[in-house]
């Protein structure tokens, strides 16, 4: 027996702003509310459970220290990268600098808060 992936929780100082963002880019919805402002999203009519893991937008109103350790790949379902890459800038993305090369087959963004994601080439099948 293995564990399987439920959810990922990122810690944000604006969950209503990354929750809007995030279930923009991955066609997600909100799926709750917490008492401490916390608020989950996830694909519709599956949730929590599913085959993809839900994303929790945590309240957090320390500033971040250091460079994160963990980041999210996501990959277009239903257009090619450069489609998607126009996409997720104008739903606020923004270009991220981590060193590239400018040879590299990824796109490394960030989101309105600044944590890093990269847009990689390979489209994927829609679940």
């Amino acid at each position: 027996m293995a564990c399987r992936i439920s959810e990922l929780v990122l810690e944000c100082a604006d969950p209503e702003r990354l929750a809007a963002f995030w279930s923009d880019v991955l066609g997600y919805v909100e799926l709750g509310r917490e008492d401490d402002g916390s608020i989950e999203i996830g694909p519709p009519g599956v949730g929590f459970g599913g085959p993809q893991p839900t994303l929790v937008l945590s309240a957090n109103s320390a500033p971040p220290t250091g460079k994160y350790r963990l980041h999210i790949d996501v990959n277009a379902t239903d257009r090619d990268q450069d489609a998607e890459l126009e996409r997720l800038l104008a739903l606020g993305a923004r270009p991220a600098d981590v060193g590239q090369t400018g040879d590299e087959s990824w796109h490394v963004l960030a989101d309105p808060e600044g944590n890093e994601f990269c847009l990689l080439r390979r489209r994927l099948q829609p679940l």
